[in-house]
């Protein structure tokens, strides 16, 4: 997808002045960020946690990877007034309905094919930081576009308050992913079952590792 430089540098610097808030008035850290590839498609798989995740997700990214997009699905409700809509979409989100949406599914896809996507398989924020499982359909998205998983974890940011100073929190890229086994199985619900289930592990496994792992969230 073509994206005009203008475009990726109004993206940049929005990302470096969000990240002057997140790092330097608060203190958020990235830790990772080598694991990103940066060409190719990439889907960034992160747990749930806050609302906040969706504005610092793409600085930790663009940290080192500048003028690149970083898409984003987002609920519908978030486009319907003109303003918000011009800047989500500014920034990369483009809206998803509730259930079902094949337009959306189809921008996905394409997306994957070369670009970075953020995207986050619970569907639905943790506040208490539990993990929850994984929606099948993103395990049906892997199989089908053969993307680069990066599994992240976002830790702390379901304690951030709205202006905040001095909060605590991380942003931990995971390394890449391997879905060799799976993908040489057949395109089926339980396949795809068992790709989005080795993607919750990847981010527990990262969650545990920076010793922020409060366990599953309850079905």
């Amino acid at each position: 997808m073509t994206v005009s430089f203008a475009r990726r540098l109004w993206i940049t610097f929005s990302a470096y002045v969000i990240g002057c808030y997140a790092s330097v008035l608060n203190r958020l850290k990235v830790k990772g960020a080598q694991h990103i590839p940066s060409r190719g498609g990439v889907l960034l798989a992160s747990n749930h946690i806050s609302a906040h995740e969706t504005i610092f997700l793409p600085w930790a990214v663009l940290g080192s990877h500048p003028f690149q997009m970083v898409w984003a699905p987002a609920k519908e409700e978030l486009f319907r007034k003109t303003i918000p809509r011009l800047l989500y979409s500014s920034w990369g989100a483009f809206p998803v309905r509730r259930g079902r949406d094949v337009k959306a599914g189809k921008v996905l896809n394409d997306l994957l094919a070369d670009q970075k996507v953020m995207l986050f398989p619970e569907g639905t924020r943790h506040q208490d930081g539990r993990l929850g499982p994984g929606n099948r359909g993103v395990g049906k998205v892997i199989y089908d576009t053969r993307p680069t998983v990066i599994p992240t974890a976002l830790i702390g940011l379901n304690h951030w308050k709205f202006p905040s100073f001095g909060a605590k929190g991380a942003i931990v890229f995971g390394p890449p992913l391997n879905f060799d086994d799976l993908f040489a199985l057949g395109d089926q619900r339980e396949t795809h079952q068992l790709i989005v289930e080795r993607v919750m592990e990847g981010i527990a496994d990262v969650l545990k590792q920076e010793g922020a792992y409060v366990g599953r969230a309850e079905k």
